[in-house]
């Protein structure tokens, strides 16, 4: 009995099929043979391994970077809210010295214009105690007198008064020292010279004579 000669033909992959078949109704048995072989079945993890090891120390390198930024970014804007504190407070320092020293230049603007008329006063004050021999003389010298005092007063000058009082080095200045046992020792005994203020600043001294021990 004859037996047929194999089909041969191409699979659907490229390679070579041989088909045997046996029997007149036998059982077929069918080789296959090929030259391409799918290792796509073994495909090997450790190169995927090491990309997600080097992706995982990338990201936390930039992590590490971006906090290390933060951290920079936070120092920066500590040390311009210390330096805008301290502009501030320098401002403001010369903002109230400037309006001080503007407050002061108005306040006492007119204290050497004050200074140079107290001379006149004591030329009123000297005519004054001097006998004019007309009473209606005497009295004109004395209303310009109080006017002038006045008019000065409301500009700021205030008289030292020394009247029973006791010497004070920092108002007073002893042109003379009286040797008594009438009054205690330091007690201001007369005046020679009247003493000013201007606004509680000293202008000038009252000339006085002081009582001391004998």
């Amino acid at each position: 009995m004859r037996q047929p000669k194999g089909n041969s033909g191409e699979d659907s992959s490229g390679g070579t099929s041989i088909y045997n078949l046996s029997g007149a109704g036998g059982t077929g048995v069918i080789e296959n043979e090929t030259n391409n072989t799918v290792e796509n079945k073994d495909v090997k993890t450790e190169p995927l391994a090491e990309d997600s090891q080097t992706q995982a120390e990338t990201g936390a390198d930039q992590l590490e970077q971006l906090r290390a930024d933060r951290d920079n970014i936070k120092a920066d804007r500590e040390e311009l809210r210390e330096l805008l504190l301290r502009r501030q407070a320098e401002f403001d320092n010369f903002r109230k010295r400037t309006e001080r020293e503007r407050s002061d230049y108005l306040q006492y603007a007119s204290m050497e214009a004050v200074r140079e008329l107290l001379p006149v006063l004591d030329d009123f004050e000297r005519a004054l105690k001097t006998d004019a021999g007309h009473a209606d003389y005497a009295k004109g010298v004395e209303m310009i007198y109080t006017r002038m005092l006045e008019g000065m007063k409301k500009l700021g000058l205030e008289p030292i008064d020394t009247t029973g009082q006791t010497f004070d080095p920092h108002l007073h200045q002893a042109i003379e020292r009286v040797p008594t046992e009438d009054a205690a020792d330091g007690t201001i005994l007369g005046e020679f010279q009247r003493g000013y203020n201007f606004k509680g600043k000293l202008l000038r001294p009252s000339m006085v004579r002081v009582a001391v021990k004998p």
